[in-house]
């Protein structure tokens, strides 16, 4: 019997979740992140380059865990998103905040939300916190239902994923959990390692 026990999502996606990528994709891949979080801040262009392997094939799902007392600017930083996504840009947002990790203070949030072309209703919501009740009752969710203790938490078909969050490890894990045989990676790690070398090769190239 295996030593490690399988933790599966309690709390299913609906549509008031964050997605990215189509319901009819064959693999999901959630986080519990935070904004303010150096691990998820790294883990941040890892999962911008997997989406952009795996295209259709990936459904991404973004959840709010922002942990005040080591992140005191993360609980901000979710209604900053929220708010955007109230204007149809929580992607956009979300994208500001994990590439100005170190720039989270109010001013910098208005700046981002200029960037991204959001109206005054941005500054409303903010000062009115609206989002507020709502971020911490998911909080809490999180906290007693899936007992995430800390961030990035990844689930991957509803189940925990506890590996390494390198493009190369996450990828041999999504397609593990294909069982529908859609997604078409090399079969070695070291394989998909020069696959993605070769990628970034052209990006930079």
């Amino acid at each position: 019997m295996s030593n490690t026990e399988t933790v599966r999502l309690k709390n299913a996606v609906t549509d008031r979740d964050h997605v990215k990528g189509p319901q009819s994709a064959p693999v999901m891949l959630l986080e519990y992140g935070n904004f303010e979080c150096i691990h998820c801040g790294g883990a941040y262009p890892v999962i911008k380059e997997v989406q952009k392997l795996l295209g259709d094939n990936l459904r991404f799902v973004f959840r709010h865990f922002p942990m005040v007392r080591t992140h005191p600017h993360s609980l901000r930083a979710a209604e900053a998103a929220e708010a955007a996504g109230a204007q149809g840009k929580f992607w956009e947002m979300h994208d500001q905040l994990f590439t100005h990790q170190q720039a989270l203070g109010d001013h910098d949030l208005s700046r981002y939300a200029r960037h991204i072309g959001l109206d005054e209703r941005f500054a409303r919501v903010m000062a009115e916190n609206t989002f507020l009740k709502q971020i911490e009752a998911d909080y809490h969710l999180s906290l007693f239902d899936e007992h995430v203790t800390g961030t990035p938490t990844f689930y991957i078909n509803a189940e925990r994923y506890t590996g390494a969050t390198n493009a190369e490890s996450l990828l041999v894990a999504i397609k593990q959990a294909d069982t529908e045989g859609r997604i078409r990676l090399p079969e070695r790690a070291g394989a998909i390692r020069s696959l993605l070398g070769r990628l970034r090769g052209g990006a930079n190239g």
